[in-house]
């Protein structure tokens, strides 16, 4: 959307059949359209974890940004302020804060290349690889299929497909065939658990 304005009237126009909790715009203004007890349709068909029903259990928070543009430093400090605050209120780990591009790849791709996830992440608030498994350089497209259903994925989405959605978010500068880094990714973010990623 052009504005936050114009993004604040989709948002709120019963006919566009689209919502969220929050809209942060680019000068730090944070506007809440659904309170949080109420789903919201931000995510729209999807998958996280095991869920395929993406509103019923999560809080949309939608940036205002061209999909293109770096992220003003007003909003991302609006947004670590409201994320911890939700985290606290609702007991949600760093694990689950992710991207739509995260819950419907090949579908959507926000927030996008230019946001900033490993400042969250320093603050607990997103995860971050904090170091890869060694790997030998082979890869192997169904092992990373399945590491990365581990993480969260949809297990139903082909390889490439998550791989994309992947990189989006963790290595949006990559490019080319499933490469050892990114089987080391996929794996470390399946070891969420075992502390192969931190928070």
């Amino acid at each position: 959307m052009p504005s936050a304005e114009a993004a604040r009237d989709r948002l709120c126009d019963p006919a566009a059949e689209v919502s969220a909790h929050y809209l942060i715009a680019r000068d730090g203004r944070c506007l809440q359209l659904v309170d949080e007890e109420m789903r919201a349709w931000h995510a729209g068909a999807g998958y996280w974890q095991g869920s395929r029903d993406v509103n019923s259990r999560s809080i949309g928070i939608e940036l205002d940004n061209d999909g293109v543009s770096p992220f003003s430093e007003v909003q991302m400090s609006v947004l670590e302020t409201l994320l911890a605050g939700l985290m606290e209120r609702w007991g949600i780990a760093a694990e689950g804060v992710i991207a739509h591009s995260d819950s419907a790849p090949g579908r959507k791709t926000d927030p996008g290349p230019r946001f900033d996830w490993r400042r969250l992440a320093q603050q607990g608030l997103a995860t971050w690889p904090d170091r890869l498994p060694q790997r030998d350089g082979a890869v192997d497209p169904a092992a990373f299929a399945v590491a990365a259903h581990s993480a969260g994925y949809d297990p139903e989405l082909a390889p490439e497909t998550i791989l994309a959605a992947l990189r989006l978010r963790f290595r949006p500068w990559a490019w080319g065939p499933l490469d050892a880094e990114d089987m080391a990714l996929a794996e470390a973010l399946a070891g969420i658990d075992r502390g192969a990623v931190r928070a």
